[in-house]
């Protein structure tokens, strides 16, 4: 099938924003947090970090399964599916998404965007307030907002979250969607070519490795926030510490940004691949 004039727009779009991901370089403050990271894990034994590694990998598909199984993301996809259906009435499938128009999954996408960019704006702004509780649990508050995230836009695509199929799909998006910036694009284009060339009924793995030294630089510099947000914990005004409230609130936002961008993008790309195929 072919494209409409504002798909093949959309699809310009994608081109334009990966193209971009080339010229993003890391400051030499990132430079050098990378390079303290990688001297640090090479003294490491590689069976530690290949165990390290593995864990973690563990840990985000239970964080991923145990989502999925919550009343509220149940509820929210009954909600998307009575926004569909005020485009198109015949729609009784979360498959059916496919017969809207790009624009039309655009909008339930963003309604979700908005949400979890909220969540996470309100998260980060708690956590900068200093409570102890707030603080240790923000790196965990974060992992899970993040995974949602990308649940409910690859909900809102027209994607079955619970097939194992699209669930490692969406965990291999959110690797690729947290890594620094500048490993983004060969992170993007290893991606786009592992939804091009697996079909539907292929199934991952759990051994299917999803965490590395470079994807552990994003959560080392969510750690350099919190330490950030302590040194200013103390300068209130009014009693509020909004310095430290400031810090948390827009990190967080950013990196929940920069996380369903990228993943608004690659829906929206396999969509119109989808499109393009039939």
């Amino acid at each position: 099938m072919s494209w409409t004039d504002r798909e093949k727009d959309v699809y310009e779009e994608i081109l334009s924003w990966r193209e971009s991901l080339t010229s993003i370089h890391g400051n030499d403050l990132s430079y050098v947090f990378a390079k303290w990271l990688e001297l640090s894990f090479s003294a490491l034994p590689e069976e530690f970090k290949k165990e390290l590694f593995s864990k973690i990998d563990t840990s985000l598909f239970h964080m991923h399964s145990t989502l999925q199984g919550f009343q509220l993301t149940q509820d929210e996809r009954e909600r998307m599916m009575k926004t569909a259906r005020v485009f198109d009435d015949t729609i009784q499938q979360l498959e059916d998404f496919q017969q809207l128009s790009i624009d039309q999954l655009n909008y339930l996408s963003l309604q979700q965007t908005g949400k979890h960019r909220l969540y996470s704006f309100v998260q980060g702004g708690i956590a900068g307030t200093g409570g102890t509780v707030a603080f240790l649990t923000d790196l965990i508050a974060m992992l899970l907002l993040n995974i949602r995230a990308i649940q409910m836009i690859a909900t809102s695509y027209g994607r079955d979250i619970h097939t194992p199929y699209e669930m490692t799909l969406a965990l291999k998006v959110f690797h690729a969607a947290t890594l620094p910036k500048r490993f983004q694009r060969k992170a993007w284009d290893d991606l786009i070519q592992t939804a091009d060339s697996k079909k539907l009924d292929y199934f991952f793995t759990e051994n299917d490795e999803l965490i590395n030294e470079k994807w552990l630089e994003g959560p080392g510099i969510q750690l350099i926030k919190t330490f950030a947000i302590r040194s200013f914990q103390n300068k209130k005004i009014s009693n509020i510490p909004v310095i430290s409230v400031s810090i948390g609130a827009v990190s967080n936002y950013q990196l929940t940004r920069k996380i369903t961008e990228f993943a608004e993008h690659f829906y929206q790309y396999r969509f119109l691949m989808d499109k393009k195929d039939d």
